[in-house]
Order: structure tokens, then C-alpha cells, then sequence
């Protein structure tokens, strides 16, 4: 049997689902019945988030926590979060009930500058080059102006057009470095469809420019490659942090304030200099980023691309936090690029991330790019605190309990006598596995 299909995202969805199932599943009822599961009752709701992909079939959830208790900049916030990791919702508020009686979380807006570049190459002579960009940059933005109106109204726009020579790196290379402001949105559709008109009126005007068109030997003309965004915004960036008398860290974590805070610094000296540990130190962060990136509508897989380059800038991988005792005082804290948007994209269509931020109270973009640091500084020092004091298996492995014994087939009075019993023993699957077996003959 044929695995190709033509034309298949003219079928219907029903249409779709019966070929999936057919000829990749083992049960195709079941397989069917699965994924009519998941479809929304709504009708018009169901056909929303029909529309936000191509060639849907059903939806796919998430869980979506609260953490609350979060003091940021001296008002209160409970962060939506949306993941399926466990602990992660419960550490954040861990965390967030910790600092909120040490005076709470602290952010700083560092920049919120945008990057875009058209890739291009050209073999001339790069003073020539240089002269005629200089010479065409008032034809780019008047060219440009219809695209950039409505956000240099908000406040934002284009903020520079340079060229950069990179033919040290690769023959004939060169760049426009492009640099945006755009406001409350995260703003790629904007980015990309200004350096199309750049490109368009950089091919244009170098055909019909009497140097730059010339068929000198050894020349040769411009040849975009390429006009797109960046996600990488190393000036696109904020800061959160906490502080506290070292006395206060002592609470609940079995040694005095001063060894705790020792520890805290060797373990993430540790991830500055190891990148073995600092992907899963920096995993830990994006715990907590993620998650409420997700939740908000963002794009995650840009936050993490640009967030993981920012981590290596120096050339070597290294912690995204840092930490510092200075005289009596701890200081924990991250610096992080994060290019998020509260208008644009899902933003005004899914009704759950409409939901999340007006639980937020409908923060503007640096007010989510405040929130986002902190959930990820939160989620690191759960994590940390944990990892130096009594280890991260023994609130993970609580956390994960419930999934164990779901996998197990656990009965709810099971479940109940098992956490119960669990509450003093040490979780894992072969443990979960045993005491149930045990609890079920009885013994």
C-alpha cells in the first residue's frame, strides 16, 4: 500500500484522519476516536483553531497552571504557565512565596531593539559598494514609508540601516544590519516585509545605476540572497533579579543562611564553566520561560534559539544566571534577550492566550518581557535550591508521582493511599510499581 498522498490538504479533515489512520496506525477506529476526542464541541471554535495550521486533524493540549504569589516591581502577579513537566508550576510558586517576603523580584528593561538583515553578495569593489548604498538610502525609505507608517505612529519603526562587509567570513558577502523598534508586537511580519522592500529597491536601483551595473572583469553585480529577521536580540533585553540578607536564605533549607549561599554561587560557577551541566541548568530556566511564553502566544522556539546563542556569546556555552555574595547581602539574577509581542499572532484569535494575559491585567510588551525573566529566574532558583540542599529527585519524584500511577492504572482510592504512603518513602517507578502491586493483594 502507497504511503503518498497528492493533494492532501485538499481533503477534508474527516478525509485526512481516515488516510492517517488507515495506513499508519494499528487500530484505525481507535485512532479515529482519539482524535475526535480532542475536538472542541464549539464548533466555530473548533474551526479557529482549524485555521491557526495547516492540515489539522485535531488539537493537541496542554496543561495550563497558575503560579501565583509573584511580587514584580511591588505589584502582585500569578503567572499562567503552560506545560507538561511536573514540578515546574509548583517551584515557581515555591519560589515566588520565598521572594515575596524578601522584598520580591526587581526587573530592568535593558533594550528592546529588533534585528533584521538582507543577505547579499557582490564581487566589486566594497568603497564602491558603500558609496552607492549611501547614495540609494533616501530611495529605501521612501520606498519603505507605506510599510513603516503605521508603526512609526505607535512609536517604533525602523532605527538603522547599515552595511556590513563580511567577505572575511565568506567571499562576496555582504548585509544590510537592520535595526527595528516595534513596540507591542514581537513584530516579524513587520521585520520581514520591510527588508523585502529593501531588497526589492536595492536590485532595482543597482540595475539602472551606471557603476553598479557595469560588467567589469572580475565584478560582478548585486545578488540578494536572502531578506529575514533575526532571532537573535542580544539588544532586545532584560534583567531580573532578587536580593536578601544572607540570614534569610536559611529558612527551610537545613544549613545556615551563608554555607546555602556559597553553594548556590559554586553550583552556577559550575555552569559558567561547564556546558554539560549549563544545558541543564539553562534547561531549567526555559522551564519557567517557556511555559509562559507559551501560554501568552509567543514563540517559543524563537525565545529559545536567540535565548541559547545569548548563552554562548563569549564562545564558550555558559549559565544564563549568576549570583554574588557581596559583604552580608546575596544577590541572584539574569540578563536575558526576549523578543515577545502582546498584539499580533494569536494574540487576539486563541481565546486561552487572550485569557492569560488579561489574567497578566494585559501587560505591554516590556511589562511580558519582565514577567518572562522572572519566571525563568524563579524556576532556576527552585531548581538550585533543591540541587544543593536535599536534591532534585525528591521534589520532582513527588510531583511525578500522580503520572506514575496513572500509568499504572491506578484506581482513585489507589492513588490516595499511595501518595499518602509516599509522603515518607523515597518515589520511583519500580517503588510505585511494587507498593501497588502490594496494596492490591492486600498486604
Amino acid at each position: 500500500m502507497t504511503q503518498t498522498v497528492e493533494g492532501f490538504s485538499k481533503l477534508s479533515k474527516s478525509e485526512k484522519i481516515r488516510w492517517i489512520a488507515t495506513r499508519f496506525t494499528q487500530n484505525p477506529e481507535q485512532t479515529e476516536a482519539v482524535l475526535r476526542q480532542y475536538w472542541n464541541s464549539d464548533e466555530q471554535l473548533q474551526q479557529l483553531h482549524d485555521e491557526f495550521i495547516e492540515n489539522t486533524i485535531s488539537n493537541f493540549y496542554l496543561p495550563l497552571g497558575v503560579a501565583p504569589n509573584f511580587l514584580v516591581d511591588g505589584k502582585i502577579y500569578a503567572l499562567p504557565m503552560a506545560i507538561e513537566e511536573s514540578s515546574v508550576v509548583a517551584a515557581a510558586s515555591k519560589a515566588a512565596k520565598f521572594w515575596g517576603t524578601r522584598g520580591g523580584f526587581h526587573t530592568e528593561i535593558l533594550g528592546t531593539e529588533k534585528v533584521g538583515q538582507v543577505h547579499f553578495r557582490y564581487g566589486g569593489n566594497p568603497k564602491k559598494l558603500k558609496a552607492f548604498i549611501t547614495e540609494i538610502m533616501p530611495v529605501m525609505m521612501t520606498d519603505i514609508e507605506p510599510i513603516t507608517r503605521n508603526m512609526e505612529a505607535r512609536g517604533g519603526g525602523i532605527t538603522g540601516i547599515t552595511l556590513r562587509e563580511k567577505t572575511a567570513e565568506l567571499p562576496g558577502y555582504y548585509q544590510l544590519h537592520c535595526t527595528f523598534e516595534t513596540k507591542d508586537a514581537m513584530g516579524a511580519n513587520f521585520i520581514n516585509s520591510c527588508l523585502e522592500s529593501l531588497a526589492q529597491t536595492l536590485m532595482r536601483e543597482a540595475e539602472k545605476h551606471p557603476t553598479m551595473s557595469s560588467d567589469t572583469p572580475g565584478e560582478s553585480r548585486i545578488e540578494v540572497l536572502m531578506s529575514i529577521l533575526s532571532n537573535y536580540v542580544p539588544n532586545c533585553r532584560v534583567r531580573a533579579e532578587v536580593r536578601c540578607p544572607v540570614a534569610e536564605l536559611s529558612e527551610g533549607n537545613g544549613m545556615n543562611g551563608r554555607r546555602f549561599a556559597e553553594r548556590m554561587i559554586q553550583a552556577i560557577a559550575v555552569a559558567e564553566c561547564e556546558p554539560y551541566r549549563a544545558v541543564t541548568h539553562n534547561k531549567g530556566v526555559m522551564n519557567g520561560i517557556d511555559a509562559l511564553v507559551i501560554a501568552t502566544g509567543n514563540d517559543f522556539r524563537a525565545v529559545e534559539a536567540g535565548v541559547h546563542a545569548f548563552a554562548a556569546r563569549s564562545g564558550q556555552y555558559g549559565s544564563l544566571t549568576h549570583a554574588s555574595l557581596e559583604g552580608d547581602e546575596f544577590r541572584f539574577w539574569i540578563e536575558i534577550p526576549l523578543a515577545l509581542g502582546t498584539v499580533g499572532g494569536l494574540t487576539r484569535l486563541h481565546p486561552l492566550v487572550k485569557l492569560a494575559l488579561e489574567i497578566l491585567g494585559n501587560p505591554d510588551a516590556e511589562t511580558l518581557m519582565r514577567l518572562t525573566a522572572v519566571a525563568g529566574l524563579a524556576q532556576n532558583f527552585a531548581a538550585l535550591r533543591s540541587l544543593v540542599t536535599v536534591g532534585i529527585q525528591q521534589g520532582h519524584m513527588k510531583m511525578h508521582l500522580l503520572n506514575i500511577l496513572n500509568q499504572l492504572g491506578a484506581t482513585a482510592d489507589e492513588k490516595t493511599a499511595l501518595v499518602d504512603y509516599f509522603r515518607k518513602h523515597t518515589v520511583s517507578h519500580s517503588a510505585a510499581s511494587e507498593q501497588l502491586e502490594l496494596l492490591r493483594k492486600g498486604k
